[in-house]
């Protein structure tokens, strides 16, 4: 069963964090916890119009976790509001086996499909995306 959930490349995944750490004076912030496991993360931006252009973040999460945010780090600088927003509800989509519509960018999510059959796990899976769609939110 736990071979199931944390695949290889789920595995992989997490050592590709990138981003990590603190911008010098971020236009958006936002903390977000998975209650259920602990697992938290904390989001700095900077956009330019609709685009992020700079990005930071601190993990402290689960193999999953871990993984949603490597994917979202890879990815995200040159994203529009849009393309983040899109992604976080279409993983919420795949998570509930329903169809998924990616942006282009953001299609190495559903490597995570197999989380789908964890209920419990999908808060943190989220929760990279739902912190980054708040820190774009939080802004002025």
């Amino acid at each position: 069963m736990i071979d199931d959930l944390y695949s290889r490349e789920i595995l992989r995944r997490t050592t590709q964090l990138q981003h990590v750490g603190h911008l010098a004076a971020p236009q958006g912030v936002a903390d977000k916890v998975a209650k259920l496991c602990g697992s938290t993360i904390h989001i700095e931006l900077n956009m330019d119009g609709e685009v992020i252009t700079e990005f930071a973040q601190q993990v402290q999460a689960c193999a999953l976790g871990q993984a949603s945010a490597a994917i979202l780090s890879q990815h995200v600088i040159g994203a529009t509001a849009a393309e983040v927003t899109e992604a976080r509800d279409a993983l919420r989509h795949l998570l509930k086996d329903e169809p998924a519509d990616f942006p282009p960018r953001f299609e190495d999510l559903r490597i995570l499909s197999s989380v789908k059959e964890f209920p419990a796990r999908h808060a943190s899976t989220l929760l990279a995306f739902d912190a980054t769609v708040a820190a774009i939110s939080s802004r002025p």
